[in-house]
C-alpha cells in the first residue's frame, strides 16, 4: 500500500475514457472518486463510491486489482499504474465510520434475505434504504459469510465485517442468527409469515469432494471448512494442499502461520487458476508449488499422485499409470465448492441447473414468483465484488416486484 494516498491520488491521469472503470466488473466511478477526494471533499467521494457498491472497503482490499481497475490504468502502460485500491481504501474506510445513510420512509413490506455474505449483506442494505422491512436470516452466528468464514484475517480483518453489522442495525434491519433455512422452517414458512420477497444468497458452502480412495480418513480436511475455525485443527508439520485457486493459497498461508513447516501446494495441469498476486504471496511465505500431479489416492502417510500431460490450453489430456507416494502429515482439499441443497432443493417451483445452481432471469428472479437469488448460489464461486455487481440488479428487480404487487385490501 501506498505510504501517501493523496500523492499517489494526484498521480491519476483522469482519463476522458478511463480504462480503469471498464474493468472494474462493478464500473466504480474512479476518476470521478479520485478528483472529489483531490478538491477537498472525501464524503462526497466515499458517498459516491458507496452508493455505486456498499462493500467498496471490502473490495479495495480483497478484489484482483491486478487484473482489474489497476490492470487497466494507463500509466501502468509504461510504468507504474496508479494504486486505486489505495485510494479507495482511504476513501470508503472515512466514509463508512461517519455514515449517515438516507432512508425512505417505511412502507411495511417484509423482505426476507437469506444469507449474510457479500449478496445478502448489498441486497439487504438497498432494500432497507428504500424503506422495506427486511429480516436477515444467517446460519452462522456472525454475519458476513464467506468475508468471515472464507477469508483469513490477514487478508481482510474480521472488524471490517463488523462494522457492517452496526450498519445494517442502524438501517433497522434484523439479523436472526444460526437458522438455516430448510432446517426449521423453509421458504414456505416465510411466504406465510407474510414476507412478500425473497433473496437466497447462501453461496457455495459445500466443498467438492476428489472421489478418491482413502478421502474419509482422519488427517484429510477440507479447505473451505479449515478457513472457518483453523484453530480447530491439528495439521502436524507437512501439509499437502490439492488446488490451485484463491482458497487453496489462503489455507497455504494460514496453515504457515498456524506452525505447519512444510506446505506444498499441487496442481493438477501446469499452472495456477489462483490469482498472481495470492500465488505470489503463497510462494514468497514458505508454500511450494508442485504441477502435473494428479491425486489417484489418499493413504495414511500422504498422497498418491500420477504425473500429468498438459496440451496448449493447459488442459490435462494423459495421465500416468504408476503413481508415486508424496509424504505428509495432513492433506487439505480446495478443488472448488458448491451450494446447500437444502433450499434449493426443498423449495417448491424452484428450479436449478445441471450443477445445482439456482435458474434465473435476467434480473435475478428464480422460477418461483416472488423467490430471487443472487451472488454465489447462482454463479458458482466468484469474487465478491461480482456478488455485489448482481445483488445490486437482483435488489432492484425485488423492488420492481413488490411495487407491482396487487395492493391488499
Amino acid at each position: 500500500m501506498a505510504h501517501n494516498v493523496i500523492a499517489e491520488a494526484k498521480r491519476c491521469l483522469n482519463c476522458k475514457k478511463p480504462l480503469c472503470r471498464t474493468g472494474c466488473p462493478i464500473s466504480t466511478p474512479i476518476p470521478d472518486m479520485i478528483s472529489t477526494f483531490l478538491a477537498g471533499d472525501i464524503k462526497a467521494a466515499g458517498k459516491m463510491v458507496f452508493e455505486n457498491n456498499p462493500l467498496s472497503v471490502v473490495c479495495s482490499i480483497v478484489c484482483n486489482h491486478g487484473n482489474q481497475c489497476q490492470g487497466h490504468c494507463v500509466r501502468g502502460l509504461k510504468g507504474e499504474p496508479v494504486e486505486i485500491s489505495t485510494v479507495e481504501n482511504f476513501v470508503s474506510s472515512n466514509y463508512l465510520d461517519s455514515l449517515e445513510l438516507e432512508k425512505a420512509e417505511p412502507n411495511g413490506i417484509k423482505v426476507a434475505v437469506v444469507g449474510a455474505g457479500p449478496a445478502g449483506i448489498t441486497i439487504s442494505i438497498k432494500m432497507a434504504q428504500l424503506g422495506y422491512d427486511v429480516t436477515v436470516f444467517e446460519s452462522k452466528s456472525k454475519i458476513g459469510g464467506v468475508l468471515r468464514f472464507g477469508i483469513p484475517e490477514f487478508r481482510l480483518p474480521k472488524t471490517i465485517v463488523d462494522r457492517y453489522e452496526v450498519l445494517m442495525r442502524k438501517l433497522g434491519i434484523k439479523i436472526r442468527p444460526n437458522i438455516t433455512i430448510g432446517k426449521a422452517f423453509g421458504v414456505e414458512e416465510l411466504f406465510r409469515d407474510g414476507f412478500k420477497a425473497i433473496s437466497i444468497g447462501t453461496g457455495v458452502t459445500w466443498p467438492i469432494p476428489l472421489n478418491v480412495k482413502g478421502e474419509t480418513l482422519g488427517h484429510v480436511h477440507y479447505g473451505v471448512h479449515y478457513l472457518e475455525s483453523p484453530d480447530s485443527y491439528d495439521l502436524g508439520k507437512s501439509m499437502i494442499v490439492i488446488g490451485a485457486g484463491n482458497v487453496a493459497m489462503d489455507v497455504a498461508r494460514t496453515g504457515l502461520r498456524k506452525g505447519v513447516k512444510d506446505v506444498k501446494i499441487v496442481v493438477r495441469s501446469d499452472r495456477y487458476s489462483a490469482s498472481k498476486e495470492e500465488a505470489e504471496y503463497a510462494e514468497i511465505e514458505g508454500a511450494q508449488f508442485i504441477y502435473n500431479k494428479a491425486p489417484v489416492e489418499i493413504t495414511d502417510d500422504g498422497v498418491m499422485f500420477a504425473d500429468t500431460v498438459c496440451d496448449e490450453n493447459h488442459k490435462v489430456i494423459s495421465t500416468s499409470d504408476k503413481p508415486e507416494l508424496m509424504r505428509a502429515d495432513s492433506v487439505m482439499i480446495c478443488v472448488s465448492q458448491r451450494p446447500s441443497k437444502l433450499i434449493l432443493s426443498d423449495t417448491y417451483g424452484l428450479e436449478v441447473n445441471e450443477r445445482g445452481l439456482a435458474k434465473i432471469s435476467e434480473n435475478g428472479e428464480t422460477t418461483r414468483p416472488g423467490l430471487f437469488a443472487s451472488g454465489d448460489v447462482v454463479r458458482g464461486a466468484k469474487t465478491v465484488v461480482e456478488a455485489v455487481e448482481t445483488s445490486k440488479r437482483v435488489a432492484a428487480a425485488m423492488h420492481e416486484y413488490l411495487q407491482n404487487l396487487p395492493k391488499e385490501q
